[in-house]
C-alpha cells in the first residue's frame, strides 16, 4: 500500500508544522509520508526541538522549508495547522485536499518576560495536542475536511 503524502503547513515552519512532521515520522511512518513547510521560513524553533526531545522525538535535523520547495511532491493532503496558513494557503496541483486544524502558536502564548519554564510549558501543551491529532491519522481527516 502506498503511503499517504501529508504536508503540515504553517506560517513559518518553525514550531507546529515541525512538531507535526516529527510526530508523524515517529508514530505513523508505516502509513504516512510526512512533510512540513511554511508560507515563510523562520528557522527551527529551539524550544520545539527541546520539548519534542523530552517526548523522545528528535526533530533537530529537520529544516525550515518554504512551501515552494515542495510543490513538486504529489501531495494527497495538506493540513494547515494555523489560521494564517489556512487563510493564505496556496492552490495545490492535482488532488491534494486541504484540511484545517488550528493549534495555538507557542511563542505567542506567553508574555515576553515569561520564564523559560513558562515558555516550555506552552510548547509542551501544543506538542501534546499535536500528538493526539497525529495519533488519529489518517482516520480523522474525513471528519475535519474543509
Amino acid at each position: 500500500m502506498e503511503k499517504l503524502k501529508i504536508l503540515f503547513l504553517c506560517t513559518g515552519n518553525s514550531c507546529r508544522s515541525q512538531m507535526a512532521e516529527g510526530w508523524a515520522h515517529a508514530l505513523k511512518s508505516d502509513v504516512i509520508e510526512p512533510y512540513s513547510a511554511g508560507i515563510e521560513t523562520h528557522g527551527l524553533n529551539p524550544n520545539a526541538v527541546k520539548v519534542m526531545a523530552e517526548a523522545g522525538v528528535d526533530i533537530a535535523g529537520q529544516k525550515s522549508k518554504n512551501i515552494n520547495d515542495l510543490l513538486h511532491i504529489p501531495l494527497d493532503v495538506v493540513i494547515t495547522v494555523c489560521d494564517h496558513a489556512h487563510e493564505t494557503c496556496p492552490i495545490f496541483p492535482a488532488n491534494a485536499r486541504v484540511v484545517h486544524i488550528g493549534f495555538d502558536d507557542p511563542p505567542k502564548m506567553t508574555p515576553p518576560d515569561a520564564s523559560e519554564e513558562e515558555q516550555l510549558d506552552a510548547f509542551r501543551r501544543v506538542r501534546d495536542e499535536i500528538k493526539a491529532f497525529v495519533e488519529q491519522l489518517p482516520g480523522n481527516l474525513e471528519e475535519n475536511a474543509s
